[in-house]
């Protein structure tokens, strides 16, 4: 018999294959539970599994020079999340948890966006939106390849880590997000990033209705907008979406 080959985009997903066989049994992984505190009840989930999402944690929204700053906007929120991730995701890394950074970044010529998307950025018409030069550092507002939507750099990804460009506030909408975390026998996702009430909740909700189990790491997580955005988002979470934890404890289940 000849000797197989796997071949697949990951060990979750590959065949063997040889010129004369191919076995179409994938070789998923084993269970890797942990158990934790979360709301509205404590949670089982298994890392082998399982897979961390960052949401928008870029420039335009969490640097002093960003687009949301040139608005007024006080960053100081968005910026809550970077001491906890910063701790968090060396830990999720080393227990072979994919870390996603799931970032605005449009295409250069904006065709796949629509008037009535580039208005939430650009209400006068007259204003710097999505694509347009930024006042100050000249990037181009969210554009792919852009310092504007470049993860901060004290969230620096590894080079291990997964990098999905979305152009909407569902990062499962018309992007390669589903595919990836499919092809990596990913079922459950824990989110976080800004903004909660916004790209935060839709991409997590998106990631339900097609089936994955959906967490929050809810200090993790942040929005410029008032907090009575913040407990209407969390409570959606625990009483449709799913469940809601801090950081610390998923940071000590790991080291446990």
């Amino acid at each position: 018999m000849s000797v197989l080959r796997r071949l697949g985009p990951s060990a979750a997903n590959d065949w063997g294959v040889s010129a004369g066989q191919a076995d179409l049994v994938r070789q998923a992984p084993p269970p890797c539970p942990v158990s934790l505190p979360a709301l509205p009840k404590p949670i089982t989930l298994d890392l082998a599994r399982t897979a961390f999402v960052v949401v928008d944690m870029q420039n335009d929204f969490c640097h002093p020079q960003g687009w949301l700053a040139s608005l007024g906007v006080d960053i100081a929120p968005a910026r809550a999340p970077i001491a906890p991730l910063a701790a968090l995701l060396p830990a999720l890394r080393v227990a072979g948890v994919p870390v996603v950074w799931l970032n605005w970044g449009t295409r250069p010529d904006r065709l796949n966006l629509s008037p009535a998307l580039m208005h939430v950025y650009n209400g006068s018409g007259e204003a710097a939106g999505l694509g347009d030069p930024l006042p100050g550092t000249g990037a181009p507002v969210l554009q792919a390849g852009s310092w504007s939507a470049q993860v901060v750099d004290e969230l620096a990804p590894e080079p291990g880590d997964i990098r999905v460009d979305k152009h909407r506030m569902s990062g499962l909408w018309d992007t390669p997000l589903d595919s990836i975390l499919r092809n990596l026998g990913v079922t459950t996702l824990i989110f976080s990033g800004v903004n909660l009430d916004q790209c935060v909740l839709h991409s997590m909700a998106d990631a339900n209705f097609a089936g994955y189990d959906t967490i929050l790491a809810e200090d993790c997580a942040a929005t410029t907008n008032p907090d009575y955005c913040r407990q209407a988002t969390l409570l959606n979470i625990r009483q449709i979406f799913g469940f809601t934890l801090l950081s610390t404890d998923l940071l000590g289940a790991l080291r446990a």
